[in-house]
């Protein structure tokens, strides 16, 4: 078997020249917004790290306690008894929860190709590393890129049959709209025998979810507080992080989470190459994040939006969380 590479296909784009024009087109509408995509460089790798191991984050601990006490299950339902696949992961991050997947399909005589996708060249070298010490015989193709360019670089030449992960809620990031447009497109890169698992947070006591984006410890405050940062020494930025306070909320009737970054005072923030400086009034807000939470309607909805039909659902044993499994629709 082919021993675990760290090699990475990279994006032919420059990353602070894209960083720079998404910050200055977001600070320059009305309201102001800055993407989460942009949280996770080096030092947001770090702090989410923290996010996922504080006690009031319960998303990743549900998560990963369905891929660790259902991991038969669920690869039977990701790739039936196929003895070749390419696992391919939409967000990767460290990968601890797709290990247990990995490590059974090893175990049960399987011979994936790992393939995850990540904008965060930093996590996929940490990755890399684990996965050379743990899984050595794994193989292991990362790529670094959106997803929709990996996805059509990975359906251009026919090959094994795709399982294709898209964890962690990150689907929640999205509104309905562009999540179905997301959907669509992957649809657009599955044959009739891949699969696609999406995990979705579920709606529960408002109190619970509040309390994972507020978290004492102050993770997901300095999470956001990071973007400023970022900007500051990327950009040439000039922001004070103390005039600025992070401000989350969540509304049970649609069962969305929003974060927004809030200027506390009057100010301004000069970037080098703007045509003129960004004007904040005092509570002011700046849109960085939202995550959805989701009902079993809603993702039967999202599937029949998106041309997908529900193979097999699997949840933590609280239901705080579900991983489910779809196909291209007939």
């Amino acid at each position: 078997m082919s021993q675990a590479t760290n090699t990475l296909v990279h994006p032919p784009v420059t990353a602070e020249a894209e960083f720079r024009a998404h910050v200055l087109e977001g600070l320059g509408s009305e309201p102001k917004r800055i993407s989460s995509r942009y949280f996770y460089d080096a030092q947001g790798d770090l702090i989410f790290q923290r996010i996922m191991a504080a006690p009031e984050y319960y998303l990743t601990r549900a998560e990963e306690e369905i891929l660790r006490d259902q991991t038969d299950a669920v690869l039977n339902a990701l790739c039936g008894t196929t003895g070749s696949f390419d696992l391919v992961e939409l967000g990767a991050g460290d990968g601890t929860k797709t290990k247990h997947l990995l490590r059974h399909a090893l175990a049960t005589g399987r011979t994936p190709v790992y393939r995850p996708i990540d904008i965060s060249p930093h996590v996929l070298e940490q990755l890399g590393d684990s996965l050379r010490q743990e899984m050595p015989d794994m193989r292991f193709e990362p790529i670094v890129a959106e997803y929709f360019q990996a996805l059509q670089q990975l359906s251009s030449t026919k090959g094994q049959p795709k399982a294709i992960l898209f964890l962690g809620s990150n689907i929640g990031n999205l509104d309905r709209t562009r999540a179905i447009t997301m959907l669509r497109g992957i649809v657009e890169h599955l044959a009739s025998g891949d699969r696609l698992m999406i995990g979705f947070d579920l709606k529960k006591d408002p109190d619970t979810i509040r309390s994972a984006y507020n978290d004492a410890g102050g993770h997901t405050r300095d999470f956001n507080l990071n973007l400023l940062t970022r900007m500051n020494r990327e950009l040439g930025c000039d922001a004070d992080l103390s005039k600025f306070m992070h401000a989350p909320m969540y509304d049970p009737a649609s069962g969305c989470a929003k974060s927004h970054l809030l200027s506390t005072c009057d100010q301004v923030l000069h970037i080098p190459g703007a045509e003129a400086p960004i004007a904040l009034r005092k509570w002011e807000a700046i849109h960085t994040e939202i995550s959805q939470k989701y009902d079993s309607h809603m993702i039967q909805d999202l599937a029949e939006s998106a041309g997908l039909r529900i193979t097999a659902k699997f949840t933590d044993s609280k239901g705080h969380f579900t991983d489910v499994v779809f196909a291209i629709q007939h």
